[in-house]
């Protein structure tokens, strides 16, 4: 934050941000999706974070739905070590539950 804004950020700051967030994440987590998406992306975003003093590599697996209205939905967003074809199963896997539990 400082050096893209210059703005410092304490670590007290990030979880009081955190904790008042948290709240939204778990009920957007927990929405009602579509029966039907017609049209399903699935991408990966690579990024380096730091974990226990080391910078390590990271992966955002998202999927994003296309409903019937052709309305975009991010259906579900996941974090892995790196893009496998394992991993992308189990995304599949998950995303196909999520929408079963709602139909």
């Amino acid at each position: 934050m400082k050096d893209i804004y210059g703005v410092n950020v304490s670590p007290s700051l990030v979880s009081k941000v955190t904790d008042k967030i948290l709240p939204l994440v778990y009920e957007w987590q927990s929405r009602l999706l579509d029966p039907v998406y017609p049209i399903v992306f699935l991408d990966a975003i690579h990024f380096k974070v730091k974990h226990e003093n080391r910078i390590v590599s990271k992966a955002a697996y998202t999927v994003l739905g296309i409903n019937t209205d052709g309305v975009k939905d991010i259906l579900g967003i996941w974090i892995g070590e790196n893009e496998s074809a394992s991993f992308w199963l189990n995304v599949c896997q998950s995303s196909k539950a999520v929408v079963s539990k709602t139909s």
